[in-house]
């Protein structure tokens, strides 16, 4: 790919997203999703299935941090937009970093369906053994909270 766009998705927001790195100054664009942010989950394969809808205060974070990334702000199908943000761009592929929400892997089907798609690894946050619940933060914080703090000490 000479000439990608990035897609900048809600689990690597921040200046360390590794589609930005990789490609500083191209064009990027994060899609707030209608569907789930309704609630609804088209993508996970069952379009009737339920899904908790996203809070005010989980658009009020994604919306503070988008802002301090250089990303073009759209709302609609996740898929539809970038690909028209895509064409817009005269991208011949698509970068955007790797996501545990199966949502990611089912929207890079979509898109390899008319462009290439590259999907980079993220250094995670912090290790952990065995699976974690990804519905909250808080949930996921308490089991990351130990791991987080073991190695740390204040600065002297």
């Amino acid at each position: 790919m000479q000439h990608p766009i990035l897609w900048i998705h809600g689990e690597a927001l921040g200046p360390a997203n590794p589609a930005l790195l990789a490609h500083p100054g191209r064009p990027a664009v994060f899609v707030f999703d209608t569907e789930l942010l309704a609630g609804r989950s088209a993508t996970s394969g069952d379009p009737g299935s339920a899904a908790e809808a996203v809070s005010l205060q989980r658009i009020g974070f994604l919306y503070e941090s988008l802002l301090e990334l250089p990303v073009s702000l759209r709302r609609g199908d996740v898929a539809r937009e970038v690909l028209a943000f895509a064409r817009a761009h005269g991208a011949d592929g698509i970068v955007t970093s790797a996501g545990t929400d199966p949502r990611v892997a089912a929207i890079c089907r979509q898109l390899e369906q008319e462009l290439p798609v590259a999907v980079l690894p993220v250094e995670p946050f912090v290790a952990l053994d065995g699976p974690v619940n990804l519905g909250r933060f808080s949930r996921y914080w308490r089991v990351a909270e130990t791991a987080v703090w073991a190695g740390w000490s204040p600065q002297r």
